[in-house]
C-alpha cells in the first residue's frame, strides 16, 4: 500500500521505509516501521495511522497488542485498542484473511466484553 504525494506532504512520518522478511504461513511478510515490528506491512500502515491520530489528538490512550482473557485458558490479543473523543473503547484487528479461529475469538470477545472487534 502506498500513500499519495498529498498525504505524504501532510504527514512526512508516514514515509518511513518498510523492511520486510519472507512470507509466513498466511503469506504476510513481517515489517518494521518507526522502530517497531509488525506481523505485516498492512498492520504497520494501519498502526501508523492510529499513532498519527493519537499524536493529533483524534484518539486517546492507544495501546498495542492488548491481551484479553476469554473463557477457560483462551485469550484474544487485539492489534490496537484506543478511546475516541466520547471515551468509547475501540478494539482493532488488522487481518489479511479471516480465519475460523479469529471468528470464534471475536464472538467470544463480544459476548464477554460487549465490544465488537473492528477489522482493518
Amino acid at each position: 500500500m502506498t500513500y499519495s504525494d498529498e498525504v505524504l506532504k501532510l504527514n512526512p512520518e508516514l514515509a518511513t521505509t518498510l523492511q520486510t522478511e519472507p512470507a509466513s504461513k498466511y503469506h504476510n511478510a513481517q515489517a518494521e516501521a518507526n522502530g517497531m515490528r509488525f506481523q505485516s506491512g498492512k498492520e504497520a500502515i494501519e498502526i501508523g495511522k492510529l499513532i498519527l491520530a493519537e499524536k493529533h489528538k483524534a484518539i486517546f490512550a492507544l495501546r498495542l497488542q492488548v491481551k484479553f482473557p476469554l473463557q477457560g485458558n483462551n485469550s484474544y490479543t487485539a492489534d490496537a485498542v484506543y478511546l475516541d473523543d466520547k471515551l468509547k473503547v475501540h478494539v482493532i484487528d488488522v487481518k489479511g484473511m479471516l480465519t475460523e479461529e479469529f471468528k470464534i475469538k471475536a464472538k467470544l470477545f463480544k459476548e464477554k466484553y460487549g465490544i465488537d472487534v473492528i477489522l482493518s
